[in-house]
Order: structure tokens, then C-alpha cells, then sequence
């Protein structure tokens, strides 16, 4: 019966993708919607049978522990919607609502899985508790985010289309991570959201009240799923906006900017103890180094100082953003990680040998390097399992990948390819 359950959804929801209002606007035809909706499903699906039957050795236990979970809160809101709304806002902790950067006895901290546990006991009601149905769902719903990047991406590179669609649909680690249910899909499409909002609403010079709610709906869907990440965001998003409104050099913009939120960053302890930053982030390192996986590396202690900040600088990026080494693979997505790290390297190399002229003077480009580097570091000052530093670096990937091949020159690369086809067979005929 799940078979049919689920092929019958499956028909249904590739139907729905090219119904959206929101998803035909993208300029993408309908087979081209299907296709990319349909990969989702298929890494969700793989996702979920890695977490089955590869997940201890690769900690991917979390998908179906969230699964069973959320089969307790599908239990609760059919027998008692009263207490499944009302214990979603009740904190059980001495410090009631406080505590919001800790990383352990935290209202906010459990924010993260209680909400997503909400949203999967609402999938239940359809799919009658089917895991894979579920993929199908959260599928169609974290579809938005990618879409909603390469409308924006469109609009600033209109004649690379085709780089820019398969960079947002099919870097390996994006498409995997936000396909799976977990965080990561709906962390994505609360980015992307924003990010649209504020980009044709800058644009337009105009923002109505609606967008204004979607606008705070995506904001709360980050502070929901990795509260973190607001701390990175809305830097860059007050550089992105103020550059675009003064129309001084953006990139001056953002540099002071940054300097005046580095400064913030370390003193706003000062005006009010609840937020050390500094000391948050050298906590939730501390909650890391507590547990235990195959995927551990050896870290310097971070100080909550700026000298102690400076010091994990260099470690910080190199953990986040070229690890896993070739040395470091221990199964497959591991492998896997290692591989797909290579290969952005070299494409940043072709980007630095053939790149075009570069944008610097467009904010929201700008606003994808300043808020992909801020959420790198925190990943490199804070994690020390390189699992679950792939995971996390997936959702800012497209945000870095996409303007590097969208600035490659690849007409010149055709041409050489072109003109080394016309030398061969020259060299044939002649001989």
C-alpha cells in the first residue's frame, strides 16, 4: 500500500512544481522543473537509506531518530492538538527562556529539533507515518530556496543561465544535505528568502506588507533551525542594504561595516553580559569536543578573546573550507566530501586563470562572500567533526560557487576545446 501511497504523491507533487506560480516565474520550463524536483527525491531517498544503513559509522542516525520522534508528536496532535501547540512554547529549563546561545539546557537550543519534529508530525497526517512520503513533501517545500537563488542569480547574470541552474541544483553536498530531512532544506529556503525579499525589493524600491511578512518568516525560520546563523546574517544583510542605499563603494561599505560588527562582536559584553559572543562561540566548541564520532579532529582550544580569535583564524579556515583531506576519508561520504572539495578547488582555479571582469561593485555579491566567509569561520572556530562541518558549509556553497561560474569565461574554454578539435583533425588529414 506505501507504494502506491507514495507513487501516487510523487505524480502529484511533480504535477504541483509546475503549477507553482512561484516556480513557473523562474523562466525554467516544466520538464526542466520535474527533473530537478525529482533529483531532490532521489537524494532525499538516499539520504534516508544511508541513514539506514550506513549511519553509525557516518552519524547519520539523526534522520530517523527525527522520524520516530516525530511519530510521537503525530500520536499527540491526533489525541491532544492542545498540548502539541502548548509544549512547543513551554520551557522546562531554571532559566526558563534564557540561555539563547547556549549550546546544552536551552529553550532555544531545542528550538532547532522541536520545530522541525512540528513540521514532520504535519507530514504524517498525510503520508500515515511513511518516511520516504515525507521526502516527497519536504521535497516540493525546499524546492523554494534553490529556486529562489537562481531567480536572483538570473537577474544579475542574465547570459550564463545554464552555468548558473546546474551550479544551484547540482553541487553535490547542497543537493544531498537539503534534500534529506533534516535542518539544513528549510534553514536554505529561510536564506533564500530573505535574500529575495531585500534583492527585488531594492531593486523595485518598493516592499509591500506582505514581503515584509515573508521577509520575517524567513528571518524566523533561521533563528528557529540554527539561531547561529543570525548572528552571521544580519551583519551582512545591514551591509548589503546600506551599500545599496548610499551607492558609495560597496566593497569600502562592507569592509568598514565589518569592522565596526568585529568591534561589536567583542565588546557588546560590556553593555550586556547576555551577549559574550566570543564566549558563546568558544562554548558551543567545548559542546563539540564533549562528544564522540569517527569523523573527530584534533583542534586548538579557542579563547573567547580577540587575540585567541586571531590565533584559530588560520586553523578555522582550513577546517571549514578544505577539509576533508584525501587523508581523512574513512567511508564514503567521506570520500565522497574529499572528492567534491578537489573539483571546487580546481573550478577556483579555472576562475582565477579565466575569469571575466568581476562585480565588485554589486552589494549582493558582495553580501554572498562577506556572510558565506563570517558562517565558514564560525563552522571552523566552533566544529570539530569534519561530518558535520560538510553539512553545515553545504547551505553557503551555491552563495560562493555560483558567482565563480557565473565570472567564468567559458566561451573561451569552448573555443580552445574547439580549436584543439581543428588542430587534431588538420594534423590527420595532413598525415
Amino acid at each position: 500500500m506505501d507504494h502506491f501511497l507514495f507513487a501516487g504523491y510523487l505524480i502529484l507533487f511533480a504535477w504541483l512544481v509546475t503549477k507553482v506560480r512561484f516556480f513557473t516565474n523562474s523562466g525554467l520550463t516544466p520538464a526542466q522543473l520535474i527533473i530537478f524536483f525529482l533529483l531532490k527525491v532521489m537524494a532525499g531517498i538516499f539520504y534516508g537509506w544511508i541513514g539506514v544503513y550506513y549511519g553509525e559509522l557516518a552519524q547519520m542516525v539523526d534522520t530517523w531518530a527525527y522520524h520516530y520522534e516525530s511519530l510521537k508528536e503525530y500520536q499527540l496532535l491526533t489525541s491532544d492538538p492542545t498540548a502539541f501547540f502548548s509544549n512547543f512554547f513551554r520551557s522546562s529549563y531554571e532559566e526558563g527562556y534564557g540561555g539563547f546561545l547556549a549550546s546544552e539546557n536551552s529553550w532555544w537550543n531545542d528550538l532547532k529539533g522541536s520545530s522541525l519534529l512540528k513540521m514532520l508530525a504535519f507530514f504524517n497526517l498525510l503520508s500515515f507515518g511513511s518516511y520516504y512520503i515525507n521526502v516527497i513533501f519536504y521535497s516540493f517545500i525546499t524546492l523554494f530556496g534553490p529556486l529562489a537563488f537562481y531567480r536572483i542569480m538570473k537577474d544579475i547574470f542574465p547570459f550564463n543561465r545554464t552555468p548558473i541552474l546546474l551550479a544551484t541544483f547540482l553541487i553535490p553536498s547542497f543537493l544531498y544535505w537539503t534534500s534529506g530531512i533534516h535542518k539544513d532544506g528549510t534553514i536554505f529556503v529561510g536564506i533564500a528568502l530573505v535574500c529575495y525579499i531585500i534583492y527585488f525589493g531594492l531593486k523595485n524600491n518598493s516592499l509591500s506588507f506582505y514581503k515584509i511578512l515573508l521577509l520575517l518568516g524567513g528571518l524566523i525560520l533561521i533563528l528557529a533551525l540554527r539561531n547561529f546563523l543570525l548572528i552571521t546574517i544580519l551583519p551582512a544583510l545591514i551591509a548589503w542594504i546600506v551599500a545599496a542605499k548610499t551607492r558609495y563603494k560597496p566593497l569600502s561599505v562592507f569592509i568598514a561595516l565589518y569592522l565596526l560588527f568585529g568591534i561589536i562582536f567583542f565588546s557588546a559584553k560590556y553593555i550586556y553580559p547576555e551577549l559574550d559572543l566570543p564566549k558563546a562561540v568558544s562554548e558551543k566548541q567545548s559542546a563539540f569536543l564533549k562528544l564522540h564520532g569517527g569523523s573527530s579532529v584534533d583542534v586548538h582550544i579557542l579563547k573567547p578573546t580577540l587575540p585567541g580569535f586571531i590565533q584559530n583564524a588560520p586553523q578555522a579556515f582550513a577546517l571549514s573550507s578544505l577539509r576533508p583531506f584525501p587523508s581523512d576519508v574513512r567511508h564514503l561520504l567521506s570520500l565522497a566530501a574529499a572528492v567534491e572539495i578537489n573539483l571546487l578547488l580546481i573550478l577556483f582555479l579555472i576562475f582565477l586563470i579565466l575569469r571575466k571582469r568581476l562585480r565588485y561593485s554589486n552589494p549582493f555579491l558582495l553580501f554572498c562572500f562577506f556572510f558565506s566567509l563570517s558562517v565558514l569561520m564560525m563552522i571552523g572556530y566552533s566544529v570539530n567533526f569534519l561530518g558535520a562541518i560538510v553539512r553545515y558549509r553545504s547551505i553557503v556553497l551555491p552563495l560562493v560557487i555560483i558567482p565563480i561560474v557565473a565570472n567564468i569565461d567559458w566561451n573561451k574554454i569552448l573555443n580552445m576545446g574547439f580549436y584543439n578539435i581543428k588542430k587534431n583533425n588538420h594534423i590527420n588529414i595532413s598525415s
